[in-house]
């Protein structure tokens, strides 16, 4: 094991972030260099703290399953190596999740019980940049091919999860993305201060140097229809994610000024990284509203600061969750409470309890503001509260309130049912009723986290490869069943 008493002397300290006053003038990551090299100096000390308890709770909260113990106690003997081997044997990307993850593994953390969780996720981030760092990560190229074709529709966490597993296998996949560069969400929805795209390109080279083939600018269901993509391939992965947006329905929603999140952040990260965008949705001198408190609102947070917005209010229905676990929500289980994010730390009001009721507007059709008004909850439903109303400037008002599921037709064309929340119906093994056909990540599960898409993109190769030679050798996470949430 680690150090015995490392989590009895060390406390827990996570990588320092660059003064706000500095990272808001740009679109770098926000820690120095990169979190895993910020955290570098004490890094041996912080993987110590991990007691390897008799049962490592933090694999409960991992959908990958990945092998904390093993990696903390090999970062603290100073075996960098071995460290990245166990790390990559259950996770293709640890670069993405040590960044983007939120780290339910800490919240299952034994340490957590009594005292701060390891910090795992900035320790994981650190071995897998220092590999990249020191030319350990390298393509693995198969010395055999089976001579079956997989196409690959969608190329975010999920569709490069699953095909770099079964390239790997010998099989020939194609990744067919309809944006002009592939990642997905990973490139168009995450900011550049989160996560920089030179991070996503060189997972992404690996993979063509391995075979997987990328082809972009490609929409199945219009370029190509999806009975021909299943007579041209032996089998085909549907990992489109969810992809529609919930609406505003209130008076005034169609307004100018009014926009989803994801076509204000897809437009920010383009602009971010160089490239052209034609009446590109900017914040810059604006009063801006955020509806919706998660991830998503989050990151439109960060980008409008960095855009010069005027102000900036973040609307959230639920009441403001407590700073500690409540006692509702008991150890292990991953608990609601007040999070701060990067961008919190930066700028912008929280607003909570708070529920939209209309879009004001000019006579020229563009936003001026939002009237809100207090909501409780009460036997699961919100209710007004009377008098409550209220009155917020916003000539910027971004729709950051989730997603409801994948787009329609190309299932549609593919055979796939879907259930009432439109997502892709599937067995526990990710095939679906559609010979051939399989379905991973938030296609089928509903919008989730970046771990389970890795989890079910690895999950789902098994299952193909399983479906397209006999057998299969490659590992599958225990915890990835395709179970949808809430089903």
């Amino acid at each position: 094991m680690a150090d015995p008493r490392g989590f009895m002397k060390t406390d827990r300290q996570s990588a320092t972030r660059r003064p706000v006053e500095e990272r808001v003038q740009d679109w770098h990551e926000v820690y120095p260099g990169s979190p895993g090299r910020a955290l570098l100096p004490i890094i041996s000390e912080q993987a110590g703290r991990c007691m390897d308890c008799g049962i490592p709770f933090c694999h409960t909260g991992c959908p990958l399953g990945n092998l904390i113990p093993e990696w903390n106690d090999l970062v603290w003997r100073g075996d960098w190596d071995a460290a990245l081997e166990r790390l990559h044997a259950t996770n293709n990307f640890p670069e993405f999740t040590g960044r983007l993850c939120p780290a339910p593994c800490e919240d299952a953390c034994v340490v957590a019980i009594a005292d701060d969780a390891v910090t795992i996720k900035n320790v994981e981030v650190s071995i897998i940049d220092k590999g990249w760092d020191t030319g350990k990560v390298r393509p693995q190229v198969t010395e055999w091919h089976t001579g079956s074709t997989v196409a690959v529709i969608g190329s975010g966490p999920a569709g490069l999860a699953a095909a770099q597993q079964l390239t790997r296998a010998g099989h020939t996949v194609a990744v067919l993305e309809r944006d002009d560069k592939p990642g997905g969400l990973l490139r168009y929805g995450i900011p550049e201060y989160k996560m920089e795209k030179s991070v996503l390109e060189r997972r992404l080279d690996q993979m063509r140097e391995e075979g997987t083939h990328f082809k972009c600018g490609v929409e199945v269901g219009k370029d190509i229809s999806g009975p021909s993509l299943r007579g041209r391939f032996d089998a085909v992965i549907v990992a489109t994610g969810a992809t529609v947006p919930r609406k505003l329905e209130v008076p005034g929603a169609d307004l100018n000024g009014v926009h989803d999140a994801m076509d204000y952040l897809t437009q920010a990260n383009r602009v971010a990284v160089g490239e052209q965008v034609t009446d590109q949705i900017s914040a810059a001198g604006k009063n801006v509203v955020i509806i919706g408190g998660g991830d998503t609102g989050n990151d439109c947070l960060g980008t409008a600061i960095r855009q010069g917005a005027k102000s900036i209010l973040q609307l959230e229905h639920n009441v403001e969750p407590p700073t500690r676990r409540a006692e509702h929500e008991p150890w292990p289980t991953y608990p609601r409470i007040l999070r701060v994010s990067p961008a919190n730390e930066e700028g912008g009001e929280r607003i909570f309890k708070a529920a939209t009721i209309e879009v004001s507007g000019d006579d020229a059709g563009n936003a001026t503001g939002i009237k809100i008004v207090e909501v409780v909850r009460e036997n699961g439903v919100n209710t007004a509260v009377e008098g409550t109303e209220q009155f917020l400037a916003a000539d910027l008002v971004l729709l950051a309130m989730g997603y409801t599921g994948p787009e329609a037709d190309l299932l549609e064309q593919l055979g796939v049912p879907t259930d009432s929340r439109t997502r892709a119906v599937r067995n526990n093994d990710y095939s679906t009723s559609v010979d051939g056909v399989f379905v991973a990540g938030d296609a089928g599960r509903g919008q989730s986290l970046i771990v389970w898409a890795i989890a079910e993109g690895r999950a789902c190769a098994a299952t193909v490869d399983k479906y397209l030679s006999g057998s299969s050798k490659l590992p599958r996470p225990v915890l990835a069943d395709a179970q949808p949430i809430g089903r």
